[in-house]
């Protein structure tokens, strides 16, 4: 399939694109298809199965809500996070299900949905089943869907197909590596995002391009103001309070700072990761980039080339800036993985961290060979990073971690623009090593909970 600019920035909620927005999209699908057969009116009960890595941080993740919210017929693009607590207290006190909004049946959701963490499906640990009976008991549908990460779903029958030879129809430069990509950038004397731009106009217009690329970012800078203004503690049990709104006033309070520390800028980047992860982490709306573990970080750096750099006279700057970092997030999920739960962190903080950082060198105006530089070099040093999310929630250590994420990919970009492109690693050769990486990774280290500093942090 396509992956674009739009596919690997989604508007949705939190606090997980592969735990909640995934099985959200897979629940609201498995009955639009019971309902474009014209058999919705037939359901009188619905079941709900959730195995692997999606049971074991279900609750923290908020899995087991999504399901619901999307059977109800929710959309994450268009949730109101406010208003679906209340949907999830009258299903659970009236015990009843809304099929898409609509009809309603009896559920029970202590009955009804099970969380299954022993089981893990072969081709994906974010595994769930969704069977559809009529007033007999007899089934109207069973499919069995997958989260594979940064929101994507696809259901079994998707899981066993080769569509490579389809992937990529109708793109004008299509690509599987980034050795493919320069070459065609060398061929056609076109920069990276030129050749994503193309790409993407082969779908929608340039102008079109241009206005949704707009409206990521402005997406983005609304969920960095809320987080920067919303005080008190972030909900599921760890009592873990809201930071960000005292970063901000203590780095408002000595502004003068600024002209004194030259490093003052490094604070406001972790703030505004922070404040995006927090908002994230209460369920609130995010830009999935490309996955909501790893939010923060392209937000983050993307607001610090808009403040510290971007000229008027350069206004296609940020349009560089996202056209490049979805190519590049494009090749990871092509060749190795954007899943917490197949990769571990580094397929969520360690590419959204290769994707800031070789699009920040594309809008400081660096050269083909110095945006895959800075990409290399963005996941050479989160190779092996471990998804292991103390009480299943997405907050320790996954906060600070967007914080940290998202100076590294600055450093990456600075190192690559001052560098020659006489670079020994290419970011091909790291793709492919952190895809082994994460194979090789014990599952307790990739977001069960069942490992690392999960078992060793207690809850308080």
């Amino acid at each position: 399939m396509h992956f674009g600019v739009f596919d690997l920035f989604k508007i949705g909620v939190g606090p997980s694109s592969s735990h909640t927005v995934g099985p959200m999209k897979a629940a609201r699908l498995f009955l639009e298809r019971i309902e474009a057969e014209g058999r919705l009116g037939e359901v009188a009960r619905v079941e709900v199965e959730a195995y692997g890595s999606l049971a074991l941080t279900g609750p923290g993740h908020a899995t087991d809500k999504a399901m619901l919210w999307g059977l109800e017929g929710v959309a994450p693009d268009e949730a109101d996070p406010d208003a679906m607590p209340a949907m999830i207290a009258r299903i659970e006190s009236e015990k009843t299900l809304k099929l898409l909004g609509g009809r309603e049946i009896a559920f029970d959701p202590k009955r009804d949905l099970r969380l299954k963490g022993e089981t893990r499906l072969p081709f994906h640990s974010n595994a769930m089943k969704f069977k559809a009976f009529d007033p007999e008991g007899d089934p109207v549908r069973e499919e069995i869907w997958y989260s594979i990460g940064g929101g994507f779903v696809i259901d079994e029958a998707e899981a066993g197909r080769n569509s490579a030879a389809e992937a990529l129809k109708g793109e004008p430069y299509p690509f599987d590596s980034c050795n493919e990509l320069l070459d065609i950038c060398d061929r056609e004397g076109l920069s990276i995002p030129e050749v994503m731009m193309a790409n993407e106009t082969a779908f929608r217009s340039e102008e079109d391009v241009r206005g949704q690329i707009a409206s990521v970012f402005q997406a983005m800078e609304d969920c960095i103001e809320r987080g920067t203004r919303i005080e008190g503690e972030l909900p599921g049990g760890l009592r873990v309070k809201r930071r960000a709104p005292g970063m901000r006033k203590r780095l408002m309070a000595d502004a003068a700072r600024a002209e004194s520390d030259p490093l003052a800028a490094m604070e406001w980047v972790n703030l505004w990761a922070m404040a995006v992860n927090e908002e994230n982490a209460a369920g609130g709306k995010v830009v999935t980039a490309p996955t909501n573990g790893a939010a923060g970080i392209i937000p983050a750096v993307a607001r610090y080339f808009d403040r510290h750099y971007r000229r008027t006279e350069d206004p296609d700057a940020l349009v560089r800036f996202f056209l490049t970092a979805a190519a590049i997030g494009a090749l990871y999920k092509k060749n190795a993985s954007i899943s917490g739960a197949e990769a571990g962190c580094q397929g969520e903080v360690g590419v959204a961290c290769s994707m800031a950082a070789g699009g920040l060198a594309a809008a400081l105006g660096g050269s083909n060979r110095q945006i895959e530089n800075a990409a290399e070099i963005g996941m050479e040093h989160n190779l092996g990073l471990t998804c292991d999310p103390v009480g299943g929630l997405v907050q320790i250590p996954c906060i600070e971690r967007n914080a940290i994420g998202a100076i590294k990919a600055i450093n990456a970009a600075r190192l690559a623009m001052v560098g020659s492109a006489e670079y020994k690693v290419r970011l091909d050769q790291v793709i492919a090593t952190m895809h082994q990486t994460g194979l090789d990774m014990a599952d307790k280290y990739k977001e069960t909970s069942t490992g690392g500093l999960a078992v060793n942090v207690p809850m308080c």
